[in-house]
């Protein structure tokens, strides 16, 4: 079941302004200063797995968004905009920055 452009847009605003979404198989990807870190799955929030995650959550649940994929820590205090705030903001420390788009030759 896809998600509703609208949770993913209510899911957004609670992150913050710098989080934008993109569409991808049919379901949402979620970018912080041009960096994936979660997706939104029938509609439901997944975060990407790192330590500072995890130790801002405290209890947490682990979860593949969909069939097959890797786990991902399962949001479900969709309410609480200063933690989600916090939460993109302490897991995009961790990642490593987007390796830089190869130009694609001029035909």
């Amino acid at each position: 079941m896809a998600s509703n452009l609208e949770f993913v847009q209510f899911v957004c605003d609670q992150m913050g302004a710098e989080v934008s979404y993109r569409r991808m198989f049919g379901e949402y990807g979620l970018y912080f200063q041009g960096k994936y870190f979660a997706c939104v799955c029938d509609n439901q929030l997944f975060v990407k797995v790192t330590q500072a995650g995890k130790d801002l959550l405290g209890a947490f649940q682990l979860a593949p968004p969909y069939p097959g994929a890797s786990l991902y820590l399962l949001i479900t205090q969709l309410e609480d905009r200063e933690l989600l705030s916090q939460l993109t903001k302490a897991t995009c420390r961790e990642l490593p920055e987007p390796k830089p788009k190869k130009k694609k030759p001029r035909a």
